[in-house]
């Protein structure tokens, strides 16, 4: 059970980097490269507590579906989104924002389970894990850059 954790220090207000991190609109900006858009549930603007939104991009070539939901949510500190369907066996995303001095620290725990046993743990020392760890740290790279300057006006009204 592979568990990915990526930090990253922010020059930005913390409610705006948590905002940010919630954005589904950001989030398909981020993601363009795999083609990831919301197809259902929340598909523009902030998500909130309780809400789901379900993804379609494609991955190693194939074009996949990911329903999540906002499980736990505490503006601006942290917010939990978990899969309900979709190719992972589970996961768990912790999304965590706290003051470390002048700075925000954004902070991910990437927490899940390959489908298919055997074959899913060989697939994470293989290529799963380091995919995920390279596609969150693009994104948080990313929030950062949108973040520190005046382009978060245009996620955020």
């Amino acid at each position: 059970m592979p568990r990915i954790e990526i930090e990253v220090e922010i020059n930005a207000p913390v409610e705006r980097v948590f905002d940010l991190a919630r954005c589904i609109d950001l989030h398909e900006e981020t993601m363009a490269k795999t083609g990831e858009k919301a197809v259902g549930g929340v598909t523009k603007g902030l998500i909130n507590q309780g809400e789901t939104v379900t993804w379609q991009a494609t991955h190693f070539g194939i074009r996949q579906k990911l329903t999540s939901k906002i499980i736990e949510y505490n503006r601006p500190f942290h917010f939990r989104d978990i899969m309900l369907k979709g190719a992972f066996k589970r996961f768990t995303h912790d999304h965590f924002f706290t003051s470390n001095g002048a700075n925000i620290l954004m902070k991910d725990v990437f927490d899940y389970d390959s489908p298919f046993w055997i074959l899913g743990k060989i697939a994470d020392a293989l290529f799963l894990e380091n995919y995920m760890k390279n596609l969150l740290t693009e994104r948080n790279l990313l929030i950062k850059k949108i973040a520190e300057s005046e382009d978060w006006r245009k996620f955020l009204v």
